[in-house]
């Protein structure tokens, strides 16, 4: 696993040990970084179900300002923290070892809102639509901000009408489909 464009392109990653998470392709990041923005210019990103903290570091290595990262397993949380320090990213970033929804409500109480939300959950162990509707109810995406989510390939995604727009959805192989929501203001 590595870092595929930005700054920091090309540099290894740690994964999380055992099986407990399973990590985006460097093909399927590399593609979907494409879709959501091959470079940012700033912004805030939040990335829950973090596990290594990939996504989240593709988005500081690719312009973003800060990136919050947010996992309930002590190995992974460990890992996040090895492999910021070892990118020298310390500094923009923040960890946290919670639930989600969790996560969700402490960002919504400190005022916080993102350009960047990065869903990868255990395939078909939360539901999207209970997310979605989080995020959308305590207003954590900004005006054109993105989500993306990664899910089974099988698996389809609730249309959010009157809140994201649907922008993107495929399939990347036989277990991994993408879709990508933004802030029904903005657009791609």
């Amino acid at each position: 696993m590595r870092v595929v464009a930005g700054i920091h392109k090309g540099r290894q990653l740690a994964s999380v040990p055992g099986k407990t998470t399973r990590p985006t392709s460097d093909k399927v990041k590399e593609a979907v970084f494409q879709v959501l923005g091959p470079f940012f210019n700033g912004g805030d990103c939040l990335d829950l179900f973090a596990g290594s903290g990939a996504l989240g570091i593709e988005g500081l290595s690719r312009g973003m300002n800060k990136g919050i990262f947010v996992d309930k397993h002590p190995k992974a949380i460990h890992t996040i923290h090895k492999n910021l320090k070892a990118l020298k990213l310390n500094h923009r970033a923040e960890v946290f070892r919670t639930d989600a929804f969790r996560a969700l409500n402490a960002a919504f109480k400190r005022g916080l809102a993102f350009d960047l939300i990065l869903l990868d959950p255990p395939y078909q162990l939360v539901s999207y639509k209970e997310l979605l509707d989080l995020i959308y109810d305590l207003r954590l995406l900004k005006e054109g901000g993105l989500i993306y989510c990664e899910h089974n390939s099988l698996e389809q995604l609730p249309v959010t009408p009157g809140q994201f727009s649907k922008v993107k959805q495929e399939a990347y192989n036989d277990t991994t489909g993408i879709t990508i929501y933004q802030n029904a203001k903005g657009s791609v």
